[in-house]
């Protein structure tokens, strides 16, 4: 027997990579997290200067049911990101909840709340 075949290095490697990538989402997203729980929660002016949304699709194949039919179960989101211009000029693009998203439009103008990264409110003045 040779030890350590081509397969075993492969799959190794690709497990030893999906683990980091695994890894290094969770412990940046702690990372995030904690960043903006440490930052000052500011209120600026600002105007909402334009909306955009994300839609991902994913399918997934569907196993055969007692009549042999094959298929896919799809699913979709949303992400939704609003962007707000603040005195000097700066723009901020935060993601928002649906609902939030719906209640703004472009050409608003009021009081931006946010934490760092993090998206807090909008007060309409």
């Amino acid at each position: 027997m040779m030890g350590f075949g081509i397969f075993e290095v492969m799959f190794t490697a690709v497990f030893v990579l999906v683990f980091g990538m695994i890894l290094f989402t969770v412990f940046h997203g702690i990372g995030t997290w904690n960043k903006n729980n440490n930052s000052p929660r500011l209120v600026v002016d600002a105007e909402v200067v334009t909306k955009r949304e994300d839609v991902s699709h994913s399918s997934m194949p569907v196993a055969g049911d007692a009549t042999g039919a094959h298929g896919f179960h799809s699913t979709s989101s949303t992400t939704y990101y609003v962007t707000f211009e603040v005195r000097g000029g700066d723009r901020l693009e935060f993601c928002v909840s649906g609902s939030e998203y719906g209640q703004l439009a472009e050409g608003d103008r009021g009081e931006l709340t946010f934490q760092g990264t993090r998206y807090v409110g909008f007060a309409r003045a």
